[in-house]
């Protein structure tokens, strides 16, 4: 299945987003929603799923394996640990030319000057996240049933993400799998980079950029593996279709 004929998503050949960076702050992310690409792998550091790895340690692994978006999530750290560690990633994102997100908190990551947020449907609102944020960031809003897809589709939000494609043990309280098929319905209800979360595996994660996905976000499946550095590279292999 392809994407939608009036989708305005462009890839670069490597799959690398083509964000301009302001001259006089060469490692601040200028946004610019209309050129906006998704790096294909869409790696998400929880503490929680990579055995007690430091988040930094688990980031700089990341991206010596060549991944370029990292999103902190930790649903059970204090808002002064999250900020720490925030800031560690953050610095090491940077020194690497990636983009980097927070997870959930909006103050969090204009306090650690994160290139953005991304939010749950129990978050903050997306216009009173971009108030926080700012202009400049992106923010990317989860979805699970078209109605929310819809929804994000009419606001500012940078990305969206759909999920769970399948089932995924990452979420405590996991909403209803959509599937491929759904999956395909997202991809016709918004013009939005569209990121799929949830259950994507190395046996899988083709199958669902070729459903219609710009990028694939996985957690277990990546930071909770025994060599993050091979797996990251076999993901990255593995979503890299060329011609999408």
């Amino acid at each position: 299945m392809g994407k939608s004929p009036d989708h305005p998503i462009t890839r670069s050949p490597d799959a690398v987003h083509p964000i301009t960076r302001s001259p006089d702050h060469p490692m601040h992310l200028t946004r610019s929603p209309d050129a906006f690409v998704l790096p294909r792998l869409y790696a998400i550091i929880d503490p929680a799923q990579s055995g007690g790895r430091p988040p930094v340690e688990v980031a700089e692994t990341l991206l010596a394996a060549g991944v370029r978006l990292i999103q902190l999530r930790d649903k059970h750290a204090s808002s002064g640990e999250l900020y720490a560690s925030a800031q560690q990633v953050g610095e090491c994102v940077r020194r690497a030319g990636g983009i980097y997100i927070v997870n959930d908190r909006a103050d969090i990551a204009r306090a650690v000057d994160a290139d953005g947020v991304h939010l749950g449907q129990d978050d903050l609102p997306v216009e009173s996240a971009r108030a926080l944020v700012g202009s400049g960031k992106f923010i990317g809003f989860s979805t699970h049933v078209l109605e929310q897809v819809r929804e994000a589709d009419l606001s500012t939000a940078d990305y969206v993400a759909f999920g769970p494609i399948f089932p995924t043990s990452s979420k405590e309280n996991p909403d209803a799998v959509v599937g491929l098929a759904g999956l395909d319905e997202a991809r016709k209800a918004t013009r939005k980079p569209l990121v799929a979360i949830g259950g994507v595996t190395l046996e899988n994660a083709r199958a669902v950029i070729e459903a219609g996905a710009d990028s694939v976000a996985v957690i277990r499946g990546l930071v909770g593996a025994a060599d993050i550095r091979k797996r990251a590279e076999e993901f990255l292999k593995q979503v890299s279709i060329p011609g999408k």
